[in-house]
């Protein structure tokens, strides 16, 4: 064969030359090399992928998302862009409208990703709005599974706090065990049937027999880890549900369609917040947790710029006062509070007076009467039946509130509170008392100048409600 002679040069003693044209070397930098019919993995890091997000009133917005971007990261950018006030209640609801499923994205979750795993023209949509129920599981008031439902309560014959539960989950890393009734649709039927389900650390099974636990009895029904759990939100409409506590587990497989989808159902709203909290626990662990702490830990730091916000304010930041001293002091004494909100309505009421000057009688200054317009709590002529979905939407916790206009009364108005994972109705009716108009909800005995005062007032003391108002329903125009 041929020898090189000494004269001709080395490949590797040649200058280095740039590639005009890296792209077509790589196939994986390369757009037309690597475009998806060619099958390109997922996403690389720096990509921009179009994200279009709903509001609840109907408005999209778009925005710009790499393939690392996170739930908890584009609700921060959407808090920003509105000028909504920070929280960790915000989150990213991911919606298919042809089945009637919706879920919450856990803070973690790639918002691309999702994107996705959507079939090619599905009405499927993301919706920013509030979840005051997504953290509710590791406050330490919660009361989410019921004794009757967690199987390490049923075999010790002890009962065992919330807390306490969590607490083994945060030391031992495994979620409670529950089991209790469920109906089932059968494949391919209109059918429901009744079994008994049981969540254990190895995945979820239904019992052939009863209520047997053995194993000869147990059959495996869902893998949880490769399926995401949603809400039904048309049950009775769409799949003839027994009840309107349906929850459906939809395996990654399963695109589109109704095939394949696991559809259960409930006896009550406190069953499926059990089952759909365990089910979290068991496919997340401490991943959730460590969410949450993530959560409270930005809520520590001032990341909300712009105007000054609006009066009503978050429910751990309000105090009773008396500045009456050199020094103010907490009243803690409900009784003490109620007479110094009713001396704080007086000398209130004798300012406006002074500043309106109002010398006929039955009227009020237009301010205390059309002020409760710029409250996010308010909101205006919004039927019961809305009432209920808006509050169930944004999470059944003790203390969701809104303050709406009476459909029955013309110049009332309806507080609507969540207790115990139901929405009760609070008539609010105004009151007249030397000429002035007052606002109250126990026929006169504690009179409010204002809906906002009204408001104010029961975020500190209960009063006449079950519990204080803790958070406001509210929608924000994207």
């Amino acid at each position: 064969s041929r020898q090189p002679s000494e004269e001709e040069p080395r490949a590797s003693s040649l200058p280095s030359i740039p590639n005009p044209f890296p792209e077509l070397c790589s196939p994986s930098n390369s757009p037309i090399l690597s475009s998806p019919a060619l099958g390109q993995g997922p996403p690389r890091e720096a990509t921009s992928h179009v994200v279009k997000v709903f509001g609840e009133d109907g408005a999209c917005r778009s925005l710009e998302a790499s393939a690392g971007t996170t739930a908890r990261q584009l609700c921060e950018t959407l808090v920003r862009r509105t000028r909504a006030l920070q929280d960790h209640s915000w989150a990213l609801v991911e919606l298919h409208q042809h089945l009637a499923l919706e879920r919450c994205l856990e803070d973690h979750e790639s918002v691309v990703e999702v994107q996705s795993s959507w079939p090619p023209g599905a009405d499927s949509r993301f919706v920013f709005r509030k979840n005051f129920a997504k953290y509710e599981l590791f406050k330490s008031n919660a009361s989410l599974f019921p004794e009757v439902m967690v199987s390490s309560c049923l075999e010790a014959n002890k009962s065992m706090a919330h807390s306490e539960l969590i607490q083994n989950f945060l030391n031992s890393g495994s979620c409670p065990e529950v089991q209790g009734f469920l109906q089932l649709r059968e494949a391919g039927r209109k059918v429901w049937k009744r079994f008994y389900f049981s969540l254990r650390r190895s995945g979820l099974y239904y019992s052939t027999k009863g209520t047997s636990k053995d194993p000869r009895h147990l059959q495996y029904f869902a893998d949880l880890t490769e399926s995401n759990i949603y809400y039904v939100t048309q049950g009775k409409k769409l799949y003839g549900t027994p009840t309107e506590f349906g929850f459906c587990i939809k395996p990654h497989k399963v695109r589109s369609g109704v095939k394949g989808l696991k559809l259960l159902c409930s006896e009550d709203e406190q069953s499926r917040s059990c089952w759909m909290a365990a089910f979290r626990l068991f496919k997340y662990g401490m991943q959730l947790y460590r969410n949450y702490q993530q959560a409270q830990a930005r809520l520590s730091q001032p990341t909300w710029i712009g105007p000054t916000p609006l009066r009503s304010v978050s429910d751990n930041a309000l105090v009773a006062m008396d500045f009456s001293g050199c020094t103010g002091r907490v009243i803690e004494n409900p009784s003490e509070v109620l007479t110094v909100a009713l001396e704080e309505a007086q000398a209130w009421r004798k300012k406006t007076t002074h500043r309106y000057s109002l010398p006929a009688a039955c009227q009020s200054s237009p301010l205390s009467a059309a002020i409760h317009r710029t409250q996010p709590w308010f909101h205006g002529r919004i039927s019961r039946e809305d009432t209920q979905q808006l509050i169930g939407r944004q999470g059944l916790v003790d203390g969701v509130f809104l303050v709406r206009e009476s459909q029955r009364n013309p110049k009332g108005f309806v507080l609507s509170l969540c207790h115990l994972q139901r929405v009760k109705h609070y008539l609010i009716l105004p009151s007249e008392e030397e000429g002035r108009l007052y606002f109250t909800m126990d026929d006169g005995q504690t009179r409010f100048a204002d809906l906002i005062q009204l408001v104010e007032f029961h975020q500190i003391n209960r009063g006449i409600l079950p519990c204080k108002l803790r958070h406001y329903c509210t929608c924000v125009a994207l």
